[in-house]
């Protein structure tokens, strides 16, 4: 273990790095850890008796943020103390595959909320008559077997090292000797685990909106829970999971042949950062999904415009 006294690392980069991260992870870990501790509460009391298709997924995509919430005073306490690692090893893995986890399950689940909602708008009486809950159920036990299978390689990749500033690195993708594997284990799920999706929910809203914007029979509350899943996922695919394989796949290139760039290794910790806030967006796509969500929103929202006014506040 290194000594913390020791650890010096003055490198630009590094200086970004303890900055920038330790303040945002902070952040996200308290409102992803309330906001999602909210929906689990609430799928588990309020949803209870109600326990649809949609409801089934996002207890799983809730149960898999909070579980990645959890490992984030880790990272906060890692890059406050200079990118210096003084847990072991093994916990190095686990915090690197329960990311990697993390990040991949939102993008299936959400996808299968999307797809979810595909079948119930353009095919109602399939899915009143064909789906039901066991078969989401089915279907998250198949998410949770995939994603486990594709995050399972980082758990080798992953290692701590001790460069010349003598702080310990919780390495986040792979060692110099392996970046090029590991190269294309990151563009394996670029397209497996990024790409495919996106297509699929894209594809889902393209049909989806096609048939709300010509049927009159669907009511205004369903019209504005479908715009606000539609608005959610395009959030989380712009700022969150698009820029972070982008970067980080630039960043990676650039590491192997020694081509580094200042502006690409910053741009992908912001990235870093934005990735993570995709479990802070998640309520917001559990409120197009379930009731008791949506009613704390829009009082929130009712909470919030009311102070707004003038003389709102005592």
């Amino acid at each position: 273990r290194t000594n913390e006294s020791n650890c010096i690392s003055n490198s630009s980069n590094t200086t970004f790095q303890t900055s920038f991260l330790p303040p945002v992870y902070g952040v996200e870990f308290f409102l992803a850890t309330a906001g999602n501790s909210l929906a689990i509460w609430l799928l588990l009391t309020r949803e209870r008796r109600n326990w649809h298709t949609g409801v089934v997924f996002s207890f799983n995509l809730a149960v898999s943020d909070l579980l990645y919430v959890l490992s984030l005073p880790l990272l906060v306490v890692y890059y406050t103390l200079n990118k210096n690692w003084i847990f072991s090893e093994p916990v190095c893995k686990i915090e690197r595959f329960l990311f990697t986890c993390n990040l991949y399950a939102s993008i299936f689940f959400i996808t299968s909320i999307s797809l979810n909602r595909y079948v119930g708008i353009v095919h109602p009486l399939f899915a009143h008559s064909e789906v039901r809950p066991r078969h989401a159920k089915l279907c998250s036990v198949l998410v949770w077997i995939v994603v486990i299978g594709i995050s399972a390689p980082t758990i080798v990749f992953s290692e701590t090292n001790t460069p010349k500033s003598n702080c310990t690195e919780c390495l986040g993708s792979a060692s110099d000797a392996n970046l090029k594997t590991y190269l294309t284990y990151s563009l394996f799920l670029v397209f497996f685990g990024c790409l495919l999706p996106f297509l699929l929910t894209f594809g889902s809203y393209v049909c989806i909106l096609c048939v709300v914007w010509k049927n009159n029979n669907i009511s205004k509350t369903e019209k504005r829970k479908v715009g606000l899943m539609i608005l959610t996922v395009i959030l989380l695919y712009t700022i969150s999971f698009i820029p972070y394989h982008l970067l980080r796949n630039i960043n990676l290139y650039h590491r192997i042949n020694n081509t580094g760039h200042t502006w690409v290794f910053q741009a992908y910790q912001v990235t870093k950062g934005l990735v993570t806030l995709n479990m802070c967006i998640h309520p917001l796509l559990y409120a197009s999904v379930f009731d008791s969500m949506r009613h704390i929103c829009s009082c929130v929202k009712e909470v919030l415009s009311t102070d707004s006014r003038p003389g709102g506040q005592s």
